[in-house]
């Protein structure tokens, strides 16, 4: 009988001890959610993130599976070291609560851009709904004059064709566009760049060309060329 009342006063210290330890350690996340709450309540209009299914190989993210610090402007307000995620699978942008480290999906309507952790910059921009890949519209901003060089970045989820430990894995893709007062410029072929930006082909073959940039070989080097070119005031030929 002892050794039942030992054991059961033994659980019941266990259990206390660890409930305490849980709630520490969320009360040390306390300050830090105090001090950043109106940034968090703009946040919680959005719902908890479905984690992606783990029989897939890959992941729906762009460039990594971890959260890494960058910014974040909602409403106009800009606010750093926000720990990020962006799934191209769906255009969504996830932080996570610090408190209850949940996974938070932002309302899209919220956000006007957000940067990454290695410096990517991405816009929200309406105006291109026909395409099939805009969804929320967030678009990263490869370079800017006239003209602004965006990329947008999604995957697709893809069904196995054999049988495995995965049943599905994501092909990524990237499409390019340029964009004017609100007009989005497709870029499919580099003669469509060529065309919306009026650069000769002459100064191409004298810069592009004579430095080995190719379009073939780096699109998103040689569209981001082509673009300082056309802002070079040598080469404008508006």
């Amino acid at each position: 009988m002892r050794k039942i009342i030992f054991s059961l006063g033994s659980w019941i210290f266990l259990t206390v001890s660890s409930f305490g330890q849980a709630v520490s350690e969320n009360l040390q996340n306390l300050d830090k959610y105090q001090e950043q709450l109106p940034f968090f309540q703009e946040l919680i209009t959005g719902a908890q993130y479905p984690e992606p299914p783990r029989n897939y190989d890959g992941f729906p993210f762009l460039d990594t599976r971890s959260f890494e610090n960058g910014g974040l402007t909602i409403n106009r307000v800009f606010y750093p070291d926000v720990p990020l995620l962006y799934d191209i699978r769906y255009d969504q942008v996830i932080t996570f609560h610090p408190l209850f480290s949940q996974k938070l999906l932002i309302k899209p309507s919220k956000i006007d851009g957000f940067v990454l952790s290695d410096g990517k910059e991405f816009v929200q921009l309406s105006g291109n709904e026909g395409y099939l890949y805009d969804k929320n519209g967030f678009y990263e901003v490869i370079a800017s004059g006239d003209f602004r060089l965006l990329s947008k970045h999604y995957k697709v989820d893809r069904r196995a064709r054999e049988l495995g430990d995965y049943i599905g894995y994501y092909d990524e893709y990237e499409d390019f566009f340029l964009y004017k007062a609100g007009a989005f410029y497709p870029v499919k072929k580099k003669k469509d760049a060529i065309k919306v930006l009026g650069v000769e082909k002459k100064a191409i073959r004298e810069n592009l060309t004579r430095q080995r940039i190719y379009y073939n070989k780096d699109r998103r080097k040689y569209l981001t060329a082509l673009l300082q070119l056309a802002n070079s005031p040598r080469t404008d030929q508006r």
